[in-house]
C-alpha cells in the first residue's frame, strides 16, 4: 500500500487484512526543511513515527526522499542517510525533484541526474540488499535515466499499469514520461531496456532478501 499517514490502529487493520508492504516516503528528515515544503498541520515527526509504527507491526517498509528539493542542503541529505541507516527499510525510493506548475514551487530548479545517481550508489553501498527503484522521474529528466539508475545500483523498475487516459489526474510533476513500456502489451520493450545495461528482468514479487 501507499496511502499516506494513518493511525497505528489503521495500519494494523490493513496488515491483518493481508497487506504486508507499505511505501511512505519521509521526504526529508529535517523538521525545518519539512515545514518549508508542507502545510503547517503536517510534521516530519509524525511522518517518521508512522514509519516506525509500520515496522513495529511487521510491514515491509519503503521510504525515501526527493533529491534537489526546494531549500534542500547537503546537511539535509546527510540527515536523510543517517535516518535511513537507523530505520533500515526494505525499500528506498529516491528520485530527482521535478517542479509542478500548479504548486508554490513551480519556479524552483529541478534536481539533477548526476546527484541522484551519486546518491543511488551511496545507498547501494550502505544497504547491499535493499530494494532500490530506478524511478520514472529519472527517465523524465534524461532519456536513458532509468538505465543509468540501474547501473548506479538500483534493482527495481516500478510499473505504472494505469490506463493512459487517467494518468494526468495524478500527475505529480510536469512532463512525466508515459512510455507504455510497463504495460503487459509492451513488456518486451522494457525487457530490452533492462538487458541493454546488462541485467535480466524478472516478474517475481521482489521480496526483500536478508543476507546470511
Amino acid at each position: 500500500l501507499s496511502i499516506g499517514e494513518k493511525s497505528y490502529e489503521s495500519y494494523l487493520r490493513y496488515f491483518e487484512a493481508g497487506a504486508d508492504r507499505y511505501l511512505l516516503r519521509h521526504e526529508t528528515y529535517n523538521a525545518a526543511h519539512y515545514r518549508r515544503l508542507h502545510p503547517p498541520e503536517l510534521s516530519a515527526l509524525h511522518r517518521q513515527q508512522c514509519l516506525w509504527d509500520l515496522k513495529k507491526i511487521g510491514f515491509q517498509v519503503g521510504t525515501g526522499f526527493m533529491v534537489g528539493s526546494p531549500y534542500q542542503t547537503t546537511k539535509n541529505l546527510v540527515n536523510d542517510l543517517l535516518f535511513l541507516k537507523e530505520l533500515n527499510p526494505h525499500m528506498i525510493g529516491i528520485g530527482p525533484y521535478i517542479s509542478q506548475q500548479d504548486t508554490p514551487f513551480a519556479d524552483m530548479e529541478n534536481g539533477t541526474l548526476e546527484q541522484t545517481l551519486f546518491l543511488l550508489g551511496i545507498l547501494r553501498v550502505m544497504f547491499p540488499n535493499v530494494l532500490l527503484p530506478s524511478t520514472t522521474a529519472l527517465g523524465t529528466i534524461a532519456p536513458n535515466g532509468r538505465e543509468l539508475g540501474l547501473r548506479a545500483g538500483a534493482n527495481v523498475v516500478m510499473p505504472n499499469l494505469s490506463p493512459v487516459s487517467v494518468r494526468k489526474k495524478y500527475q505529480l510533476y510536469d512532463n512525466k514520461i508515459c512510455t507504455g513500456e510497463e504495460s503487459a502489451q509492451c513488456a518486451g520493450c522494457l525487457r530490452r531496456r533492462i538487458e541493454s545495461v546488462g541485467y535480466e528482468m524478472t516478474v517475481s514479487r521482489g521480496d526483500f532478501k536478508t543476507s546470511k
